[in-house]
């Protein structure tokens, strides 16, 4: 296992309110997109599965589950060190994640209501899942004495363009890997309750079905798009889109290495089968998945964290900006290559896949 960088002291921008972290490419990201080519989408394709989770999500299933109960009432000193360091981390980064997707959701659905009042309403529901997310996320972080500005974040944080069809894409697959995500750590605390440390992870299974049930939804909303997924273009942006989040995904588990571990997971072990999961569950949406069996698969996704950690390093030396500038080349191109390299892996007929199950 690759040492990870240690998590560095919480910055602050006044008592009790944490800096939002340094926006970088592996940090949660805002999102805007075309909204009136969102409202002008024909789902005919798809209508009636459409229409089948949106009823799940009107259900409001976890209504009642995310309650701070008696448990969350006590101190929590005693968590302390880099395991403290690491799990505020972990919160502020989920928090951020569930809050852009609230900000993204809601403004689909103002805009969709009088176009598309079926899209209306689906992202209607899971902005209110959204909200709920960061909420309990931002009311934990206040355990431990600090807690987001989520209207500082609203005005301050980059919004970045992604068109309708990237949209689709990345969120479908941001909540299929989530569920993964947190299903894998509800079960091992199912039979590891020893590391439960915190009554957050309780929460886990009912949290991962709210982002099943939404990446149910895009899934659903992908396979009423012919073009996303039936021609030569779809299967080269699907290519991309599962690479980049498989990349993004190890990452960021190695760089917290110190939080899964306090856990008692072991990260690599939790990583790869995050990304195997999710690459299997995305055969039912996409015309193709990647080989993860592939011997060189998950040695160059390592690669990858190997040549971030060595940019990080860079970027904390004491050189000045020009030798870094030069510094930072090789590990730039070498990120480059493995990412190449993965990507000309020979995928997986998806198609093929659903056959052969039905």
């Amino acid at each position: 296992m690759v040492k990870s960088l240690e998590t560095p002291e919480p910055q602050l921008l006044k008592p009790g309110i944490k800096a939002p972290v340094q926006e970088t490419l592996l940090t949660p990201r805002f999102y805007t997109t075309d909204f009136d080519a969102v409202a002008n989408l024909d789902i005919s394709a798809n209508e009636t599965e459409l229409q089948a989770v949106v009823e799940e999500l009107r259900a409001d299933y976890n209504r009642h589950h995310f309650v701070r109960d008696e448990e969350f009432k006590q101190s929590w000193d005693h968590v302390e060190g880099e395991k403290r360091r690491a799990f505020i981390d972990f919160l502020e980064r989920s928090c951020t994640s569930e809050f852009s997707g609230f900000l993204l959701f809601k403004e689909l659905s103002r805009r969709l209501k009088q176009k598309n009042p079926l899209l209306a309403d689906a992202f209607n529901y899971m902005a209110r899942d959204e909200a709920r997310h960061a909420g309990f996320l931002n009311k934990s972080m206040a355990d431990f004495n600090l807690s987001l500005d989520l209207s500082y974040l609203t005005k301050h944080r980059t919004y970045t363009f992604f068109p309708p069809e990237w949209v689709i894409y990345t969120v479908y697959l941001s909540e299929k890997i989530g569920y993964w995500r947190y299903i894998l750590v509800h079960r091992h605390m199912q039979e590891n309750p020893e590391y439960q440390f915190y009554p957050l992870f309780r929460k886990f299974e009912s949290w991962c079905q709210d982002e099943n049930r939404h990446g149910d939804f895009f899934k659903a909303l992908l396979r009423s798009q012919p073009r996303l997924w039936n021609n030569w273009r779809a299967r080269l942006w699907v290519r991309f889109f599962l690479l980049t989040v498989f990349v993004t995904h190890t990452v960021t588990v190695f760089e917290r290495a110190t939080f899964y571990e306090a856990i008692g997971i072991h990260p690599r072990k939790y990583n790869n089968k995050v990304i195997q999961e999710t690459n299997n569950t995305s055969a039912r949406a996409f015309p193709l998945i990647l080989d993860t069996n592939h011997p060189a698969f998950f040695w160059r996704l390592e690669q990858c964290f190997v040549n971030t950690q060595k940019l990080a390093e860079i970027k904390q030396s004491q050189a000045s900006l020009f030798i870094k500038f030069w510094q930072k080349i090789p590990a730039m191109c070498a990120i480059v290559w493995h990412m190449l390299r993965l990507y000309l892996i020979k995928p997986i007929d998806a198609e093929s896949i659903r056959e052969t199950v039905s």
